[in-house]
């Protein structure tokens, strides 16, 4: 798992779709989430720390799990199925832990209200993450290539002593 922290939500030109965008610490990888209207909104208002007048869903649900003893202790974005994303929201509640089935949207609606931290699975990553600065990418790349070029059998010492 690689954690990561809502870099933005931005909207796609074509279609003005919101799409979640999470970056991992390095802000080296981002995964971009398509997700609906409200729970964009949901999000933008909690990260903007923008309190409404009453609780909206994503309030209620972690007002509910805090009111009966749980606390949210992670999410997980675990698995893309048929170009799906899957999420779960995990919670400790009376000495168990509970894994919910979750939109990632509502379980990151959910997280930055929590203030937990967000997962997301190196498979995911692996598949359908992107470079932030794919110039820095490419250079690093070619400075590897270089160093790989460039080995001798001396660097590596004398071995079989």
């Amino acid at each position: 798992m690689v954690e990561m922290h809502v870099s933005s939500i931005i909207l796609e030109p074509r279609t003005r779709s919101p799409i979640l965008v999470l970056k991992d610490p390095e802000e080296r990888r981002a995964v971009l989430i398509w997700i609906g209207d409200h729970e964009a909104n949901a999000i933008l208002l909690s990260v903007d720390g923008i309190k409404t007048p009453r609780p909206l869903t994503h309030d209620l649900m972690l007002a509910s799990w805090q009111q009966l003893g749980g606390a949210v202790k992670q999410i997980q974005v675990t698995k893309v199925v048929e170009n799906t994303f899957h999420a779960v929201i995990e919670i400790e509640l009376g000495g168990s832990t509970h894994r919910i089935d979750a939109r990632p949207s509502d379980a990151v609606a959910i997280a930055v209200r929590a203030r937990c931290p967000i997962f997301v699975a190196a498979e995911v990553m692996a598949s359908s993450s992107v470079p932030v600065n794919q110039e820095k990418e490419d250079q690093e790349a070619e400075q590897f290539r270089k160093f790989l070029d460039n080995l001798k059998p001396s660097d590596f010492g004398h071995l079989g002593s």
